[in-house]
């Protein structure tokens, strides 16, 4: 098996080749396109483990193979391999190894994806405005975009906040944590309603602010965050009705491990993913049933990944992928005697 990728200024080539070992017949290959930005030199990966080749690196990766990509890929591997089922099986688990690889690999590098490059640990901000919804008990901020129903029941609380559609990202920032504080330093109006102390807050990003909304706050292209009630009054008066704040995205600190609730039917899988750690947010998931190999899933909404298989009865091991390339396999994450409407927490977390 080859696993190699090619990098070139603005584009990169994934290829991958595999041959029966047995005989010099290539059963097949796939072709996938990642944009990247300012490469600064080659770097190749190759093995099922991710094995990084060279001391080079990319700055920003912006665009990771999607679900239907390689969705996609899997079913030109079984039409090229319509007469030999056994070699399609196994060309089906060579791309998911090699998916895994060059994640991890990427991961390792220090990646950061499209719609997830603020970066974590620096002292730079960004400008943005806040407003709030909701009230001090917060009933308005449930059943958001992200599909977390109940952000108290999962453990989020009511520091969470709405994003504007650049920020929310198609969902692939929910769970994403903000550091956000005010900018008193902004305008008179700021001072007058900042609190003095100027303290930061640690959000989550659990809905969204659609365009059009009251004001157009939240229409693009702007940056914006509606925070909940109870985040808005830690940073100013709410009379203010809107402030300049400044943000930054942080890392997630979550109590035990990564949870999964199940839901759908015996034929379809809507697995939520939630209490993730690190950045907090998913961007990929594979999924895999104790009689099956790793499957792709596709995002429905928000949180929520979705796999056509039938996998009741079965152990269910979990791939997570965050928005920074990071992966995290979790093994048996959910038991056998699993069924819809149930919660599963893994022993791990990122």
């Amino acid at each position: 098996m080859l696993c190699s990728l090619r990098l070139a200024p603005q584009k990169a080539q994934i290829s991958l080749r595999w041959k029966d070992f047995g005989s010099t017949k290539c059963w097949g290959e796939i072709g996938m396109i990642v944009r990247i930005t300012n490469v600064t030199q080659r770097r190749s990966f190759s093995g099922r483990n991710g094995t990084v080749r060279g001391t080079s690196y990319i700055p920003m990766l912006q665009e990771m193979p999607t679900a239907e990509q390689t969705e996609a890929a899997e079913d030109r591997i079984r039409m090229a391999n319509r007469k030999s089922p056994m070699a399609a099986a196994g060309a089906l688990e060579t791309v998911k190894y090699f998916l895994t690889a060059l994640l991890l690999a990427i991961s390792k590098a220090g990646l950061s994806l499209a719609g997830d490059s603020w970066a974590i640990g620096t002292t730079t901000y960004t400008d943005a405005k806040a407003t709030f919804y909701g009230g001090p008990d917060a009933y308005g901020t449930m059943y958001g975009a992200c599909g977390y129903s109940n952000p108290f029941a999962l453990g989020y609380g009511a520091q969470t906040t709405a994003l504007s559609t650049p920020l929310f990202n198609q969902g692939l920032t929910c769970g994403a944590c903000f550091e956000i504080r005010c900018k008193i330093s902004a305008s008179a109006y700021a001072k007058q309603w900042c609190y003095a102390s100027n303290p930061s807050i640690i959000i989550t990003a659990t809905n969204l602010c659609p365009p059009g909304s009251y004001g157009g706050w939240c229409d693009p292209p702007k940056p914006h965050f509606d925070l909940a009630y109870a985040a808005f009054t830690r940073l100013a008066n709410q009379a203010a009705g809107v402030i300049p704040i400044e943000y930054r995205r942080t890392f997630c600190r979550k109590s035990g491990g990564i949870k999964f609730t199940m839901n759908g039917n015996p034929y379809w899988n809507l697995v939520l993913v939630h209490n993730v750690a690190d950045r907090g947010n998913v961007h990929w998931m594979q999924i895999k049933g104790s009689r099956t190999g790793f499957m792709g899933m596709r995002q429905n909404w928000g949180q929520n990944w979705e796999s056509y298989s039938q996998l009741l009865g079965q152990d269910i091991t979990f791939t997570v992928t965050l928005g920074n390339g990071r992966t995290v396999t979790f093994w048996n994450a959910v038991g056998s005697k699993w069924w819809f409407g149930q919660t599963w927490q893994s022993s791990y977390n990122f």
